[in-house]
């Protein structure tokens, strides 16, 4: 799994701009780097499996009071293969490079689901229902490194 930087600008990821998959993460990508800022490797990628993008996934912002929250999703062909599960592991092993004492935090929509399972996958544990301005009531999840 390897996941690929979506740059600042939009004429800097020309080999996005026409893949049918990337259409709609790109520009919204670029937009929230307009609001939340560039700072790498606190941004955006693509994940590549073998050639193929399969997913997109990212940090929602630089850290912040020693926490950063992370977000994936696969692609809906790519769904249910184990993909998401190994995007899950890429952003927390490069958050924990960058910087070892971070809390990395996910959120799920307050249901058992997909999401939820593969956060459990990846030693989250669940820590409570916060409410998120964008989405509502969410599950909060943070990272357990096994001892």
């Amino acid at each position: 799994m390897k996941l690929l930087p979506i740059l600042e600008k939009p004429e800097d990821n020309y080999q996005y701009t026409t893949h049918p998959l990337c259409a709609e993460t790109l520009g919204l990508t670029i937009e929230f780097y307009k609001r939340v800022g560039f700072l790498q490797p606190w941004i955006g990628y693509y994940a590549e499996e073998n050639g193929s993008l399969v997913g997109a996934a990212g940090f929602k912002g630089p850290p912040a009071d020693g926490s950063v929250e992370i977000a994936y999703r696969s692609f809906d062909q790519y769904q249910h293969r184990g993909f998401g599960t190994k995007i899950c592991k890429e952003l927390v092993r490069r958050a924990l490079e960058a910087d070892p004492t971070l809390k990395i935090t996910a959120r799920t929509l307050p249901e058992e689901n997909y999401s939820v399972r593969i956060l459990k996958k990846n030693n989250f544990i669940f820590i409570g229902t916060v409410n998120d301005p964008e989405d509502g009531d969410v599950w909060e999840w943070m990272f357990k490194a096994r001892d």
